[in-house]
């Protein structure tokens, strides 16, 4: 656990759901895009947050939870250990800018660097120049920088 600025961080366990599906409704509502209802998703996050195959980074500060990362890792051919995908990083819009993104993404580093992982991936919308700076300065790399193609994601909706 780090702490700073009256934010302490850590890996949140299964107990720790309803805190990581309060702030993920609260993200989504922030950019209108549509959420299971609370007991839904703090159900399915306690079921993933119980597996080998997923983990969250949560970020406290004396009023409450104020941010998260969550991860999924997957088996790959590539490296020894899983890849992870960052599937959201959430600070309160009050409180982005102070560093607390950079402090969970070293918690999220150290658990994936933990389960063997060979590798970090994150998907970030073009538009959003703000994420994008936030993660090349973090040592993340756009791998359509200086290649002929653009890698395009593809989603189905089962």
């Amino acid at each position: 656990m780090t702490a700073h600025t009256g934010v302490a961080v850590h890996v949140a366990g299964v107990g720790d759901a309803g805190c990581v599906a309060t702030l993920l409704r609260a993200f989504n509502a922030e950019f209108n895009t549509p959420a299971p209802e609370l007991d839904t998703l703090t159900r399915r996050l306690a079921g993933m947050l119980a597996s080998p195959h997923a983990a969250a980074v949560l970020a406290r500060g004396a009023e409450g939870p104020v941010g998260f990362a969550l991860l999924t890792l997957r088996p790959s051919p590539y490296y020894e250990g899983p890849v992870a995908m960052l599937e959201e990083l959430y600070v309160a819009p009050a409180l982005r800018g102070r560093g607390i993104g950079t402090r969970m993404m070293a918690v999220v580093h150290e658990v994936v660097a933990a389960a063997g992982g060979g590798e970090i991936q994150i998907n970030v919308d073009e538009v959003d120049t703000g994420a994008r700076r936030f993660y090349e300065r973090i040592g993340f790399t756009n791998v359509e920088v200086g290649q002929d193609y653009r890698m395009l994601c593809y989603i189905k909706e089962l």
